[in-house]
């Protein structure tokens, strides 16, 4: 019996353990009237080092990258991807800003803008962007927070 109770409290910790890893890799999205923008930052040592390689970027625990994608709404469809003017800077909780440099990634038919920042352990950062859709006078404000962690 008491193995039993034993397999089952594994289970159900790994279970909750990949529920937490997913959300921690969950997409985020914004509508901006025609627009939809989906903004998502994660440590840099989860890409593959091929990718890493062809677009300049430095893998590393104590690295993240903050990806950005804007799609205009187009009726029965994911959205067509839109150029952007993407801006904006990170702070953590000690006030330090660290400015966002975002470059222009295309593959195929996709748009998306990516920056770098580093990043200290059980670093908590505020990100506050100014997304401007090509064509658009007006720039959507993005606001999002996360902690990372380098372990």
């Amino acid at each position: 019996m008491h193995n039993l109770i034993n397999k089952s409290f594994k289970a159900l910790f790994i279970l909750a353990l990949s529920l937490a890893s997913l959300n921690s890799y969950a997409e985020n999205s914004q509508e901006f009237g025609d627009y939809v923008i989906h903004y998502n930052a994660f440590r840099s040592d989860t890409i593959s080092p091929e990718v890493a390689k062809q677009y300049g970027l430095t893998r590393a625990n104590n690295r993240v990258l903050i990806n950005i994608a804007v799609l205009k709404k187009v009726m029965n469809t994911t959205g067509k991807p839109t150029k952007s003017v993407v801006t904006g800077h990170a702070s953590n909780l000690t006030g330090q800003l660290k400015k966002l440099e975002f470059k222009e990634v295309s593959e195929g038919t996709a748009i998306y803008y990516l920056a770098e920042t580093k990043i200290s352990d059980g670093e908590f950062l505020k990100f506050d962007l100014k997304v401007t859709p090509e064509g658009e006078t007006r720039a959507a404000r993005l606001h999002f927070n996360k902690r990372f962690f380098t372990y």
